[in-house]
Order: C-alpha cells, then sequence, then structure tokens
C-alpha cells in the first residue's frame, strides 16, 4: 500500500493532509524519516507519525459508549469536549457517530468507520428504534401512553411523530421508544404535553442494548452479532 493511502487510512487526514506532514518530516519507516508518499508499505514496517506508532487494522471497527452529560458527539466543538476525546489516536480521527445526542443527555453511542454502517442506523428509511429513559418534571399524566402511540404534533412542523411506545415506570420516569430522531424530539414531544424533560439517557438503538458494566465515558467493541443486528 502507498504511504499516503496508509496514513489517510489510519490517522483520518485527508490524502493531501498525509502528502503535508509527510513533508513536515512527521513520519518515520523503522527509525528513518520518510517523505514520500508513494513509496510501498507492508504490515511487517514500524511507522511512527507524529511519535506514535501506527498499528494496521484489517476491517472495519465498531464501538458502544456510554456517553457522559456535557460531552458532544461531533469532532470540534468550542463549548464541550467530544466523544472522542475517549479514543486514542489516531483512531479517534477515524471515527464518526451513528447519530447523535445532546450534550446533556447521556447514554449509548455507536461508534464506527463504516459509513454504509451507520446509514443503516440513521437513514429514516430504515426505521431504527431507539429507547430513552425520560425523567420529566411534573408527574405523568394518563394520556401520554396514548398521545404518543397516536403522533404528537411538535411546534413548528406540520406533520405529527411516528407512533411511539410508552412505558411508565413511575411518576416522573417513563421509557420512550421512537423509530425516527428529529430535532430534539424526545424534549419537544413532552414539551407539546405540557411536561418538561429534566434526565435523558438512551439505552437502547435497534437491537443492541448499552452494557451496563461501562462507567460513564468507557466503551468496547461490539460483538458480531451486535454489528450484524443492523445488517
Amino acid at each position: 500500500m502507498r504511504l499516503d493511502k496508509f496514513l489517510a487510512e489510519q490517522t483520518g487526514l485527508t490524502r493531501s493532509q498525509a502528502t503535508k506532514v509527510l513533508r513536515q518530516g512527521a513520519v518515520e519507516i523503522n527509525g528513518k524519516i520518510e517523505k514520500s508518499g508513494s513509496i510501498k508499505v507492508t504490515p511487517e514496517d514500524e511507522i511512527m507519525f507524529e511519535g506514535e506508532l501506527l498499528e494496521w487494522v484489517i476491517g472495519h471497527q465498531y464501538f458502544m459508549l456510554n456517553k457522559p452529560q456535557n460531552c458532544v458527539c461531533s469532532h470540534d466543538d468550542g463549548d464541550y469536549p467530544t466523544v472522542y476525546h475517549f479514543f486514542d489516536y489516531p483512531l479517534a480521527g477515524k471515527l464518526h457517530t451513528a447519530g447523535r445526542l445532546d450534550a446533556d443527555t447521556t447514554g449509548l453511542v455507536l461508534l464506527t468507520d463504516d459509513g454504509q454502517w451507520s446509514h443503516r442506523i440513521t437513514s429514516p428509511k430504515h426505521h431504527c428504534e431507539k429507547t430513552y429513559l425520560v425523567t420529566l418534571a411534573d408527574p405523568v399524566e394518563s394520556h401520554y401512553q396514548m398521545a404518543c402511540e397516536q403522533g404528537i404534533l411538535l411546534r413548528g412542523e406540520k406533520a405529527p411523530t411516528q407512533p411511539a411506545k410508552l412505558e411508565i415506570l413511575d411518576d416522573y420516569n417513563v421509557n420512550l421508544t421512537i423509530s425516527e430522531g428529529r430535532y430534539h424530539q424526545v424534549k419537544r414531544m413532552f414539551a407539546a404535553l405540557g411536561n418538561k424533560v429534566v434526565g435523558l439517557h438512551r439505552w437502547r438503538i435497534g437491537d443492541v442494548v448499552l452494557d451496563e458494566r461501562l462507567a460513564e465515558g468507557e466503551f468496547r467493541a461490539l460483538t458480531e452479532e451486535e454489528v450484524e443486528s443492523f445488517l
């Protein structure tokens, strides 16, 4: 494989960015600085980028993360740290999230370097279900369940939400399962019902359930069965 292509695949850099860092002498192969992106490299070569060893990774990678509060699902944000801070470089630069959570929402986030796989999760046509534990400011009212099942017209929109499932846990907590991803949908649904969300935690996406052994900020690789559940 060409060195510039290897760098792009292993670090998340574009080919032009890879060429630039090579010219700057940031890459060593087997202990010697290499500035040409056209040379061929193999898994037997020791390739260092800015002092870090780059490992050959075959195939795509898939992870679940237990996202804490005050953390965003983007690569760059001026106000909050990002979920990618929990991953070592260069892996962090290769991953993207399959859908996002607001900064104040906790729980299950899926990350991958496989664009087609993540599209199956986020595309509206696949109707991938997501379940949230919702904590409300005011007590749950009996009509919420039917309202969610029938669809709720959100402020500023012309069509109601798709049918959702509401499981009442106690006076202030419910599990809500939705199959679409409108902007701030869960918060807006309860606002339309005259209540306010004060806590939001996603614990399921499709058939993948957040591993309770993961503390906030911890992640693990998905099992083969979990990955294939979206195929």
